[in-house]
């Protein structure tokens, strides 16, 4: 539990760091809602899959534009395999794949970083 709080502290921290260096007049941050995966979504491990956000309402000035995506299990995020990195979050979708290592369970969740952290719906991964 101790290394789990650590790696998340670890993760804020350098968000924060990158939110900081930019001037308070130029700082905007976009949370843009995970549409899918959603509540009842299923995939099987293997598999590739769009995660896609809602990138409806940027603001003008967005901190960080480049994106990851890690999956989640009961709230802990899985930072030593993220599913995607350095893509445009302005994309409004990136395409993942399954991890192998992932176990079958329905108590998975993706997050979407850019400038901001975005938790999907709860979903399944089956075998």
């Amino acid at each position: 539990m101790n290394y789990h709080l650590a790696v998340i502290t670890h993760v804020m921290l350098v968000f924060l760091g990158a939110v900081l260096a930019v001037p308070l007049d130029l700082r905007d941050v976009f949370v843009p809602p995970v549409l899918y995966p959603a509540t009842g979504t299923v995939w099987k491990i293997g598999s590739r899959h769009n995660v896609t956000w809602d990138i409806s309402t940027p603001p003008s000035q967005i901190t960080n534009k480049l994106g990851r995506i890690l999956l989640a299990k009961n709230g802990t995020l899985d930072i030593e395999h993220p599913l995607a990195v350095g893509f445009d979050i302005m994309n409004g979708r990136q395409v993942v794949a399954v991890p192998p290592h992932v176990k079958p369970d329905a108590d998975y969740q993706v997050v979407v970083f850019g400038d901001s952290g975005n938790m999907s719906k709860k979903f399944t991964i089956t075998e």
